[in-house]
């Protein structure tokens, strides 16, 4: 069987749900774009039809692991039909599992618990499947960091939309300043414990508004983006990997920078002009953070 070299989690910047009993929409995913493909047995997938998803689970991610694509699965709450799920999931030997509304530690501790007897029970690599639990509450938010810990086998952990929406009764708009204070919260909480923070998907079938949501996402420091529409991903992809030209002009601000303080004779430096434009410290350090991450890349 062929194996993928897993992309390094913070360079996996697309994360892309698929309706869990739809053949057709699984095997298409694999021409998507997205970094990471998500068998979705939970909120994609009625009740009544999982029994059929979960006949599709193992050849379906093999697939994808064989296309050299991160094959993901997001299984219910164990105690929901998640232990159903994970046993058809992990034959296929998924590189992440996720979880859906996952409130507390425990919840994740059981998780893997669980993934650890099925990867004894199928001959797994022990420890080779990553969790990335799934934040769907309020509870959940504000347990984040203490989820984020409660595994070394956590990689990333994401933040929902619609559901937090409804725990938290707040009026649903397109602009989504519902959500502000969600997005941010969740993004120190995961960056304080140094795993990827998975953004929530853009629900609405807008591409100016999806455009607008994803630089608001990559202004919070955000490099990893749940996507609920396949034509998004190109517009994800785009957003959260630094371009030629921003290279160049981040190249510029720290060559200014640096020439400026060699020549100042010891006096401290504030701003320096770049292109006709002052350019300040906060310019500075931002540029020297894109030229880190472009070089993750291989584009700097």
């Amino acid at each position: 069987m062929t194996t993928t070299h897993r992309r390094p989690s913070r360079l996996r910047r697309s994360w892309l749900f698929l309706a869990g009993a739809d053949h057709d929409a699984l095997v298409e995913g694999a021409a998507s774009g997205a970094d990471v493909l998500i068998q979705e047995l939970e909120t994609f997938t009625p009740p009544d039809r999982r029994p059929a998803a979960r006949e599709l689970s193992e050849r379906v991610l093999e697939g994808w692991r064989e296309a050299g694509i991160l094959a993901s699965v997001r299984v219910n709450p164990l105690d929901a039909g998640g232990i159903d799920d994970l046993r058809a999931a992990m034959r296929g030997r998924p590189d992440i599992v996720m979880m859906s509304y996952v409130a507390t530690p425990e919840q994740v501790v059981a998780l893997d618990e669980a993934v650890t007897r099925f990867e004894r029970e199928y001959d797994i690599a022990p420890g080779s499947t990553e969790l990335v639990p799934n934040i769907e509450t309020t509870l959940g938010l504000v347990n984040t960091m203490a989820i984020a810990r409660s595994s070394p086998r956590v990689s990333a952990v994401l933040v929902a939309t619609e559901d937090m929406v409804a725990d938290m009764a707040a009026e649903r708009t397109r602009a989504g300043r519902e959500l502000d204070y969600v997005r941010s919260r969740f993004r120190v909480e995961c960056a304080a414990v140094g795993v990827t923070a998975i953004d929530c998907p853009y629900s609405y079938a807008d591409n100016e508004g999806a455009e607008l949501d994803m630089r608001v996402s990559r202004g919070l420091g955000y490099q990893a983006k749940a996507i609920v529409n396949g034509q998004f991903v190109p517009v994800v992809n785009r957003v959260l990997t630094p371009t030629a030209d921003e290279v160049v002009l981040a190249r510029r601000v720290i060559d200014a920078f640096d020439t400026a303080r060699r020549e100042s004779g010891g006096r401290r430096v504030a701003a320096a002009v770049v292109d006709g434009f002052l350019a300040e410290v906060p310019d500075y350090l931002a540029a020297h953070r894109l030229i880190a991450r472009a070089t993750q890349f291989g584009i700097a």
